[in-house]
């Protein structure tokens, strides 16, 4: 059991410290700083971009908006651009995890790689693989965590005696069916995420120590998480009927609940 907790933490570690926004980024497009403005408008227009760069040299310095560009008549790109802002850079090293509160807080980040503004991700990005891996990641540990829990709260098959007799018998029947194949392992094994969502929520103690405020609480969280698991293994849109900012509010509460599983022994 403690070798399975070890494993999760690590997983969780090379999930949430690896993935950094370097794989999700997108290289900033830049036009020069003498570049008139009716020409850039309608370059960006064509190509349906919101902001582009600015640059003097080689050098990326500011970028303008499609918006500020709108009702101009002449004049250079250089007349137009904002200069960047603090809060507007981030580095390319930066963990995809670290990056999500932050995407909440604001439309788009410029990447910054060697002092030099290269990049700009929003959360349209969070769609791309790596970001999908990073988030079915996180719901997978919490899910391994969840059965790990029942294992330690559930001894000598007596979670047998909460579950659901339909749900018991789809165990069953999976289990069965793996014996045939010979790949059956443990019943328990056999569990989808209703069943161990339901049999750890069915514990007063754990979910205090989860930090869930009720049963009800818990369940609407962990059917959040499993719709996210669903959508990813199905390549669907993360915000089909949602928003970002409810996604992003999701991974983080994954996470803290997936560091509490962690704590349990």
């Amino acid at each position: 059991m403690k070798h399975l907790k070890s494993r999760s933490q690590d997983l969780r570690s090379l999930f949430e410290n690896n993935i950094t926004i370097e794989y999700v980024a997108e290289p900033l497009k830049a036009v020069a700083a003498e570049a008139e403005v009716t020409e850039v408008l309608h370059w960006m227009q064509a190509r349906d971009f919101d902001v582009i760069g600015v640059e003097s040299g080689d050098t990326i310095t500011g970028y303008v908006e499609r918006t500020s560009l709108i009702k101009a008549t002449s004049g250079k790109c250089s007349d137009y651009q904002r200069v960047f802002h603090p809060k507007e850079l981030i580095a390319i090293s930066t963990p995809l995890m670290k990056l999500l509160p932050i995407l909440q807080q604001t439309p788009r980040l410029f990447v910054l790689d060697c002092n030099q503004v290269t990049g700009i991700i929003t959360c349209g990005d969070l769609q791309k693989a790596p970001a999908r891996m990073l988030l079915f990641g996180l719901v997978t540990l919490l899910e391994m965590n969840l059965l790990r829990l029942v294992r330690l709260y559930y001894p000598q098959d007596s979670w047998q005696e909460v579950l659901k007799p339909e749900r018991l018998q789809v165990a069953q029947r999976l289990w069965r069916e793996s014996q045939e194949r010979n790949e059956a392992t443990d019943l328990l094994d056999y569990l989808q995420f209703c069943d161990k969502r339901e049999l750890v929520l069915n514990q007063p103690e754990l979910l205090e120590q989860l930090g869930l405020k009720s049963k009800r609480f818990g369940e609407r969280f962990l059917k959040s998480a499993e719709q996210l698991r669903n959508r990813l293994a199905h390549a669907q849109n993360l915000v089909s009927g949602s928003s970002w900012t409810d996604l992003i509010s999701l991974a983080e509460a994954m996470e803290t609940l997936l560091i509490r599983c962690e704590e349990i022994e």
